[in-house]
């Protein structure tokens, strides 16, 4: 385990890069977002770094791609950037057009979060979001735990609030399973263990509506290639400019069970995903375009990664039909996502 400086922010934080290596895995660390920077797997040909990340404060503070930051305290959008909680109406601010995404401009992916380690492979990362921080009502504490387990990196979230508020957090690393300098991540193999999802409308919005992905592109049920469909005449894809998209896990939320597959056969890499929430938004890396420059001066370009943010739906508060994120005084947001690492065949 190694602990050092990264940089210090514009306005003169200083940030602590923290570097896990349990022998098989090897995972980079910033206190800048909760962020998670690098993560070395072994490949067919020796190790890879399958996590897109930034050599510089300067670069993670320029970018706007949330490029491995942990989300809140509402991961995704929410339209109009207003919700309705108790009885009592709730502003936020518009950071994505008319509607407010990841926390707002200021959200959990710009703080400096305080880091203790656990054993010799895990480190706990906390913050703290006053009541009324972008709008959201209480005084919320939220601790996100990253630990090594013999192939696997788990992530365990936790949020507590004094005032009856909202909470989806989710990480918002980019994958390419090839490489995080590969290039085109289109390539790759996905399966998605979801026969349902929630359509969008203008602005990424859903619609409310649950549709089966049987006979769509939208259909991963079984192992496809990312790119083979990502053009088609299809309104779904049309309105996102591709991928991106949130699926309904199949199984019963609250539970630790398959949510995703990625697979590259150039590095013989396979990535499964395990969450216990309802939901995980497939992104596809339509809007990666006007990256800094990565790791070692690596081009980051259009859809050169993709992201499988665990997830509640987008624009729940604002969808009563969808599965509730509200936490309450008393009450504890606890949820687990699992990225567990492995050979292809």
């Amino acid at each position: 385990m190694e602990r050092k400086p990264f940089g210090v922010t514009r306005d003169g934080r200083a940030v602590e890069e923290i570097v896990l290596d349990n022998g098989k895995l090897r995972c980079s660390l910033l206190t800048y977002g909760a962020s998670l920077r690098g993560l070395i797997v072994p490949g067919a040909a020796g190790p890879v770094d399958v996590a897109l990340g930034f050599e510089s404060m300067e670069a993670y503070e320029t970018q706007d791609k949330f490029m491995g930051a942990v989300v809140g305290r509402y991961a995704n959008r929410i339209a109009g950037g207003r919700f309705t909680l108790d009885g009592q109406d709730y502003t936020l601010a518009r950071n994505d057009g008319e509607n407010h995404l990841h926390g707002g401009p200021e959200g959990f992916f710009s703080k400096v979060w305080n880091a203790e380690l656990c054993g010799e492979n895990g480190v706990a990362f906390s913050c703290e979001s006053r009541d009324m921080e972008e709008g959201y009502p209480g005084f919320l504490k939220v601790s996100v735990t990253y630990r090594l387990e013999d192939n696997a990196l788990r992530l365990s979230y936790r949020a507590v609030t004094d005032r009856t508020t909202i909470c989806n957090l989710t990480n918002h690393a980019y994958f390419n399973l090839n490489g995080h300098d590969a290039g085109g991540a289109m390539e790759q193999l996905l399966t998605l263990y979801a026969s349902r999802y929630t359509p969008v409308g203008p602005g990424s919005i859903p619609t409310g509506e649950i549709a089966l992905v049987e006979g769509t592109p939208m259909d991963f049920r079984a192992p496809a290639v990312i790119g083979a469909r990502i053009g088609q005449p299809f309104r779904q894809l049309e309105l996102c400019s591709g991928y991106d998209h949130n699926w309904i896990v199949d199984g019963k939320a609250g539970i630790l069970r398959p949510a995703a597959m990625l697979e590259g056969a150039k590095s013989g890499i396979r990535m499964e995903v395990e969450t216990t929430l309802p939901g995980i938004q497939f992104y596809a890396g339509n809007y990666m375009a006007g990256c800094p420059a990565g790791k070692g001066g690596a081009k980051y370009g259009l859809r050169d990664a993709v992201c499988l943010e665990t997830q509640f739906f987008p624009d729940t508060p604002n969808h009563p039909e969808f599965p509730q994120c509200v936490l309450r005084p008393g009450e504890a947001w606890e949820h687990v996502t699992v990225f567990r690492f492995s050979s292809v065949g």
